[in-house]
C-alpha cells in the first residue's frame, strides 16, 4: 500500500502557502494545490497563487491548467490530481495537499465520483423551471428522488437542476453518486487542519486585500483586455469582479476593496464548514502569524506517519 498522504488544509488566508514550503523542503515533498482558482493562468493575484520564487523552492503541481474562460470541472481536477499523485510517489518523493478547497481536497484523497454534465439537458431543464417554478420542479426530482430531493433546498434552483441532470446522463439517480461523502478512508491521508480565531483571520483577510488591490485593478484590466470578463465577473471570482466594476467606474478602488473583503470572509466560513466535516483533519491552533507559526507542531504530526 502507499503511504499516505500529507495535507495541510485551513481557510484562506490562514498562511498555509508560507507553511508548505517549510513542511516540504522537510518532509522532501511535492505541494499539490488543491483550489478550485489556482487552476487558471492569469489569476495570480488575486487568487494568491504561489510565486515563482516559491515556486523554484518546492515543486507545485496543478497550478495553471487552463484559461478562465476554458471550462474546468471537478471531475478534470481529480483526474489530474491522481495522476500528479502517482508521478510523486513514482518518484520516491511524498505529495503535499495545501488548500482550502473541500471539495477539491476530497476529491484528490477519496474514491468520490463526479458525473459527466450536459449543457443540453441543463438549458432544457433551466427553461422549465422558468416555467414552471422552482419548487414544482424540485417536485418532480422527489418523484423519483426523495434522498436527493431531501438534501436540496426547493428554492436552490441550480441544484435542482444538478439532481435532474444527472440521471438523464447516467441513468442513476443523484444520491446514488452521494454515498462515499460519508466515508473517509482513514488510511489515505494524514492531515493537518489550521484553526485560527475569527478575529484573527478576519484581519488577516483585511490585510491581504488592501494589500492586494493595486495588483488585483491591474491583473484585472489584462483580463479584461484578453477577453475573459465573462469569467472575472461571474459569482465565484472574488475580487476579480469588485475589481472589474471598479475599473468600469462603477465603484471605488475602497467600495472594490470593503466587497471583496466580505465576500472572503464569508468563503472562509464556507471553506471551514466543508473541512469540519472530515474527522481525520486534526486541527492546530495558529495566532496572528498564522500557519507558519505551528509548522513544528504539524511536522511532528506528519513525522508519526513516516
Amino acid at each position: 500500500m502507499s503511504p499516505p498522504l500529507f495535507a495541510l488544509v485551513g481557510p484562506t488566508a490562514s498562511g498555509k502557502t508560507e507553511a508548505s514550503l517549510v513542511l516540504a523542503e522537510r518532509l522532501g515533498a511535492e505541494v499539490i494545490c488543491v483550489d478550485s482558482m489556482l487552476v487558471y493562468r492569469g489569476m495570480d493575484v488575486g487568487t494568491a497563487k504561489p510565486t515563482r520564487e516559491q515556486r523554484a523552492r518546492v515543486k507545485h503541481h496543478l497550478l495553471d491548467l487552463a484559461d478562465p474562460s476554458e471550462p474546468f470541472s471537478v471531475a478534470r481536477f481529480q483526474s489530474c490530481a491522481r495522476e500528479a499523485i502517482a508521478n510523486i510517489l513514482g518518484r520516491g518523493s511524498r505529495p503535499l495537499l495545501v488548500g482550502s478547497g473541500g471539495l477539491y481536497y476530497r476529491a484528490a484523497v477519496d474514491q468520490l465520483e463526479f458525473p459527466s454534465a450536459a449543457p443540453g439537458i441543463r438549458q432544457m431543464l433551466s427553461v422549465e423551471a422558468a416555467v414552471i417554478g422552482p419548487h414544482a420542479l424540485h417536485g418532480r426530482l422527489a418523484s423519483f428522488d426523495p434522498q436527493a430531493a431531501g438534501r436540496i433546498d426547493p428554492s436552490n434552483v441550480r441544484r435542482t437542476i444538478r439532481a435532474l441532470e444527472v440521471p438523464a446522463v447516467t441513468g442513476r439517480p443523484f444520491s446514488s453518486f452521494s454515498r462515499a461523502w460519508d466515508r473517509y478512508s482513514v488510511g489515505a491521508v494524514r492531515a493537518a487542519g489550521v484553526r485560527m480565531e475569527r478575529e484573527i483571520l478576519h484581519r488577516r483577510i483585511e490585510d491581504r486585500v488592501l494589500g492586494m488591490m493595486p495588483g488585483l485593478l491591474e491583473e484585472a484590466r489584462g483580463l479584461l483586455d484578453h477577453g475573459f470578463g465573462a469569467f472575472i465577473t461571474s459569482s465565484q471570482a472574488i475580487g476579480y469582479a469588485e475589481a472589474a466594476s471598479c475599473l468600469r467606474g462603477e465603484i471605488s478602488q475602497d467600495e472594490a476593496a470593503i466587497r471583496t473583503t466580505r465576500r472572503t470572509k464569508a468563503l472562509a466560513r464556507r471553506q471551514m464548514s466543508w473541512l469540519k466535516r472530515d474527522p481525520r483533519i486534526r486541527w492546530f491552533v495558529a495566532g496572528e502569524e498564522g500557519a507558519p507559526g505551528i509548522v513544528e507542531a504539524v511536522f511532528a504530526y506528519f513525522e508519526e506517519s513516516v
